[in-house]
């Protein structure tokens, strides 16, 4: 069977904990006489992860094993999201049908429509949403509350900023999103026990 990148990750046991940090591509100098500093900032900005499994035996951790393995190193990604996060915050959900209103190849706002009207809080700062899938799949969080029109339209501030072409009336996904991740490091390792108790923890950045 060929493996087909992004692989979903393996569903035979939870996930421990994921320590999440999102980077930024700032450069800053300051004087080392006034201490005034500047800021400049480049469009670069990138998920990063740390992933810990639980303390698993053989049969669950091979699966866990197979998987990263297939992965090659940094050759192959993977989908991959905030576990608790999987229902919004908001009001928001698939089921409305949310699409972007107007086509994006930049920025760090999103034009929605088809959204449920009249709502207060449609999306509360901390909630998710994904567009694309495959290559053009991105991950983004939201940074501020937003409401929606009459009309059914928001406008939702979000970070990372819009890297790829989104086109007019593309679907959002708004519950148990995901973007594609791949290792941080071309090596895979795994620890097991005298008690047969195996334990994983794997780095993973976004793949841009």
């Amino acid at each position: 069977m060929t493996i087909s990148f992004p692989l979903a990750m393996p569903t035979v046991t939870n996930i421990r904990s994921i320590d999440l940090t999102a980077t930024n591509s700032v450069s800053y100098s300051r004087s080392p006489f006034t201490f005034a500093g500047q800021a400049q900032e480049f469009s670069g900005k990138m998920w990063q992860a740390v992933v810990t499994l639980p303390p698993m035996r053989r049969a669950a951790a091979e699966e866990w094993i197979a998987f990263l393995l297939s992965l090659r190193g940094q050759v192959g990604t993977f989908n991959m999201g905030d576990p608790v996060a999987a229902i919004p915050r908001g009001f928001a959900r698939d089921v409305d049908g949310i699409l972007v209103n107007g086509s994006l190849t930049n920025g760090s706002a999103i034009v929605l429509d088809n959204c449920a009207s009249n709502h207060t809080g449609y999306f509360k700062a901390g909630d998710y949403l994904q567009t694309g899938t495959g290559p053009t799949q991105q991950l983004f969080k939201v940074l501020a509350d937003a409401n929606t029109n009459s009309s059914g339209e928001t406008s939702v501030d979000v970070w990372p900023d819009v890297r790829t072409t989104i086109a007019n009336d593309a679907a959002v996904t708004v519950q148990s999103t995901k973007g594609i991740f791949r290792l941080s490091t071309n090596e895979v390792n795994w620890s097991v026990n005298e008690v047969a108790i195996y334990g994983m923890t794997f780095a993973a950045s976004e793949a841009i």
